[in-house]
């Protein structure tokens, strides 16, 4: 049953967020905002389907146990592109606020990234061991916590000082997904069931990525009125 579940689960996300992000990069019409917004949509899928197809053929055939390093590659390589979806979100903050200048967030955030990818390679991941290090799953995740943060922070602030409705709720789809990811990092290995809150923390990005894709599906019907 949970092979089924979680396969149907992941086979909808996978394909939603990547048919919203190629929707948005077809339609941006040389808006760099909406460009951006499906770009990141599609980084997030690749990058999560990595992870996701081994675990779902694992799920499928003869057990997580028996796919550990493809697993742990695709996990690491998706611990990468998440790196990247934030900074591709800070670029989306930027131009749909007109942010000009601001050379010291910017900075903040290429470092929190640079950082986070840096420890992502350390071989103390032990990225395919059955039993990787649990610290070095807290390092790597403390400067991917501050990026979302400082993320959080950026569109909470412009969406309240701009009156954003389109937007107002982005900052909360970042609260959540590292609100169910958090104890996953800190307690998965331990209490397995824990796991189960990856899919509430996917249905967040998935939320972020609708409000994108809403956004423009309004703003085009604006310019056609």
């Amino acid at each position: 049953m949970q092979a089924i579940m979680e396969t149907i689960f992941d086979v909808v996300y996978l394909t939603t967020v990547v048919t919203l992000g190629i929707l948005m990069i077809k339609n941006a019409h040389g808006n760099k905002q909406y460009t951006l917004l499906g770009i990141m949509a599609v980084v997030l899928g690749l990058g999560d389907s990595f992870h996701l197809v081994p675990r779902v053929i694992a799920l499928c055939t003869t057990g997580l146990e028996n796919y550990t390093v493809s697993l742990g590659i695709g996990k690491f390589i998706t611990s990468i592109t998440m790196t990247v979806f934030y900074v591709l979100l800070y670029y989306v903050w930027r131009k749909r606020y007109d942010i000009r200048g601001n050379q010291g967030t910017t900075i903040a955030v290429y470092m929190l990234a640079a950082i986070r990818i840096i420890l992502c390679f350390f071989p103390q991941n032990a990225w395919t061991s059955a039993n990787p290090s649990m610290a070095w799953g807290i390092y790597r995740n403390i400067p991917f916590a501050l990026l979302g943060l400082l993320i959080i922070v950026l569109f909470y602030k412009g969406a309240k000082e701009r009156g954003d409705k389109s937007f107002q709720f982005m900052w909360l789809t970042i609260v959540l997904s590292f609100a169910f990811y958090i104890p996953v990092v800190l307690w998965a290995d331990t209490v397995p069931l824990v796991g189960i809150l990856m899919i509430p923390k996917t249905c967040a990005y998935v939320w972020a990525v609708w409000i994108g894709y809403s956004d423009m599906k309004n703003s085009r019907k604006q310019v056609g009125a």
